[in-house]
């Protein structure tokens, strides 16, 4: 969608510069001297001028647009190189798109999703700023989520924390910060507030693989094995995928030795 909403708008403002260069090119052949013959020639070179500027005009402008489509060329090319595992090549494309863009924040987000992808956590930490200058200083909910992940694979969780409970406090049915919140009590050995935070979104989505994981494990890591072996017994009420399916009996075989 956001590359056919681009593509139109590419066209509209191909189709105003054209408009306007013909328009202007238009305007100053029709321009005719009102002065004595003799002073004709000067009439002549300024009208020469007139043209040039014109010219100069359209071309910065097709050039701006030549930056506009090559930047959105890179960043599809970064999307389909991260669904093609190529994370190097997402990373670069991406960061083109960005430097000839640096305006356009879904080539920040674009980006965003290469550096989690390659783990550049405090590389993206560090474009913070950027976003929230594009978005008038308030982050998107899936923005400040990225950001607390960061914080989360680098160890600081207590910023992964406060994160996560200010976008609880936003949107209560956004799950992903459940889970990460689950995992960075987790991390710091508070079970009993992660077995919360995680029983808080399966009580919402019940069939939320990372949520039961995340709780099992949980379980596990405080001693209790039934617990654990229990919570991925009761994912048979509900239907997951064949994958997670695999994945719950690999998770309870290990859990029961």
């Amino acid at each position: 969608m956001e590359t056919i909403r681009f593509i139109l708008w590419l066209v509209m403002k191909i189709l105003g510069l054209a408009f306007l260069g013909l328009v202007t090119a238009k305007a100053v052949a029709g321009l005719r001297p009102n002065v004595p013959s003799r002073d004709s020639r000067q009439w002549w070179w300024t009208r020469g001028v007139l043209y040039a500027v014109a010219l100069v005009l359209v071309i910065l402008g097709a050039r701006s647009l030549g930056f506009d489509a090559a930047a959105e060329v890179y960043a599809i090319a970064s999307g389909r190189n991260l669904e093609h595992g190529q994370l190097d090549k997402a990373y670069t494309n991406a960061l083109r798109a960005v430097q000839l863009r640096p305006s356009v924040l879904r080539y920040w987000r674009q980006l965003a999703s290469a550096k989690l992808a390659i783990h550049q956590w405090a590389s993206l930490l560090g474009d913070q700023p950027a976003f929230a200058a594009l978005r008038g200083g308030r982050l998107s909910d899936e923005d400040d989520y990225n950001f607390a992940a960061c914080h989360f694979f680098l160890g600081d969780y207590d910023k992964a924390l406060a994160l996560t409970q200010q976008l609880l406090e936003r949107n209560r049915l956004y799950a992903p910060p459940y889970v990460l919140q689950g995992a960075a009590y987790t991390a710091q050995r508070k079970y009993r507030e992660a077995e919360q935070s995680f029983l808080q979104v399966l009580q919402l989505f019940p069939t939320h693989q990372l949520a039961v994981e995340g709780l099992a494990h949980t379980y596990f890591l405080a001693g209790n094995r039934v617990g654990a072996v229990g919570i991925l017994n009761e994912t048979k009420k509900y239907p997951f995928s064949a994958q997670a399916r695999r994945r719950f009996e690999a998770l309870k075989a290990l859990y029961a030795q």
